[in-house]
């Protein structure tokens, strides 16, 4: 028998992986929170923009996900790295002094990273999983997945340390002093670096996905630029239809839940990890590096979910993250000083681990004709979660708030933010158990139906 080629020697394979790097590694990352602060906005106004953000994904991940299915998934890949250049350029020179025109440029922002992040969610991994069925074996997607896994992780490091480092002033101007400058810089200045470095990232993204190539009888082929109607009414059919088969395949239907539930919870953790880390004593100046050594995780977190989808059923997985994931949020919500930087850990860990089994078990399953459209499926579920836990979490805080000002040595707000996480593990109890108990039995009937067949 011969041997099967290598998946990384098909074009499309390292394009892919190459565009998940440069999209992904983001300089801004560590200081994402107080960039949107210096630039002159209040901390409302950075929720509001977060939401819109969450708001604008969830409304266009489905229908893109279908047209990509349709009118080609590279058409949409490149309109994602091209919406990347527009939404760091708005930021990168945007003028200072009125907050009139900040917001509303960091409105648009928001609405671009979102339609950006809907655009590419399905789109890239259909077109590298359909070329490795074409030209290599599927059964080596769980490998490609742990090599672009890892690969990110290494550039997310990179990225965030000097993300972290380029934006402290101080931290700069000793650069400059070493290397002979006769120059010195503030804030106002510094600040914009970080997103000065990720705009080229974007003009690279642009390049890589414009030598990306589809199958010459692919979904795009019956696409005509004009005809606008036709492809409205062909992606709500698409749409439609791949609602229908994830509704009647009850293993797609549980990775979609599942992996929601792990991930929205997990990733509201880590949105929240400086306010956590300030309160288990770190200090601030750490928090760039914490944030690289968090990623460094993704170097050993992808070989860890190749060997688990290997050795263990779906079943077991799900298992295993259940416990670990009770685990951390119970650990997490002690708040011990320094150590509670352990549980965090384990958080971005399961974070990773969940990516992968959703992606891996997702794949395996899905008719190659609608796999961006389902993954997009998958992608609405999550932001739909993510948004409405974020919600609930603040209504929760301000409850907290309202009821137990005064009553502890703690500010106000610190006690309540305490309060909250500590609910976050009965709030994961509470959904997983049923959760669980509906799908042993809606698979077990499967089961026996395909046994009697």
């Amino acid at each position: 028998m011969l041997k099967s080629p290598s998946p990384f020697s098909i074009a499309n394979i390292r394009l892919f992986i190459l565009f998940r790097i440069l999209f992904n590694s983001r300089f801004y990352y560590p200081v994402f929170t107080i960039l949107f602060l210096d630039y002159g906005l209040t901390i409302e106004q950075f929720s509001l923009l977060n939401t819109v953000w969450a708001i604008t994904i969830f409304c266009a991940e489905v229908p893109t996900g279908a047209l990509a299915d349709i009118i080609g998934r590279k058409r949409l890949v490149v309109t994602t790295s091209f919406l990347m250049v527009a939404e760091m350029a708005l930021i990168c020179f945007v003028p200072l002094g009125n907050g009139t025109l900040i917001f509303s440029v960091f409105l648009v922002n928001r609405i671009l990273s979102g339609l950006a992040e809907a655009l590419a969610s399905g789109a890239d991994e259909a077109i590298a999983y359909d070329s490795l069925a074409a030209e290599g074996d599927t059964r080596d997607w769980p490998r490609v997945l742990s090599v672009q896994m890892r690969l990110r992780s290494v550039a997310a490091v990179v990225s965030m340390a000097v993300g972290a480092l380029i934006y402290d002033p101080v931290m700069v101007n000793r650069l400059l002093s070493w290397i002979g400058a006769d120059l010195q810089v503030d804030q106002q200045t510094t600040m914009r670096y970080p997103i000065f470095l990720t705009l080229l990232l974007a003009i690279g993204a642009c390049g890589v996905t414009l030598r990306i190539r589809e199958a010459a009888a692919g979904p795009g082929q019956r696409f005509r630029p004009g005809d606008i109607l036709r492809t409205m009414t062909e992606t709500g059919r698409m749409t439609l239809a791949a609602g229908r088969w994830i509704a009647r395949t009850p293993f797609a239907l549980a990775v979609i839940f599942f992996g929601m539930v792990y991930d929205h919870i997990l990733r509201l953790v880590v949105t929240l990890t400086s306010q956590y880390f300030r309160l288990i004593a770190l200090p601030e100046a750490s928090f760039g590096l914490i944030g690289a050594g968090m990623s460094l995780l993704g170097i050993v977190s992808p070989k860890v979910a190749e060997r688990m989808v290997e050795r263990f059923s779906p079943a077991a997985n799900v298992l295993w993250l259940t416990g670990l994931t009770l685990v951390a949020l119970s650990a997490t919500a002690a708040f011990f000083p320094y150590l509670g930087l352990l549980p965090i850990a384990l958080i971005f860990f399961l974070m990773m681990l969940e990516s992968f089994f959703s992606s891996h078990y997702l794949n395996r399953i899905t008719p190659s004709h609608q796999r961006a459209t389902v993954l997009s499926f998958k992608g609405m579920a999550f932001n739909l979660a993510y948004g409405l836990i974020g919600i609930l979490f603040a209504v929760l805080v301000g409850e907290l708030r309202r009821r137990g000002a005064g009553s502890s040595p703690l500010p106000p707000a610190d006690a309540a933010f305490i309060g909250a996480i500590g609910w976050l593990p009965w709030y994961a109890l509470a959904i997983l158990v049923p959760i669980i108990a509906v799908f042993s039995l809606r698979l077990g009937k499967s089961a026996e139906i395909s046994r009697r067949g």
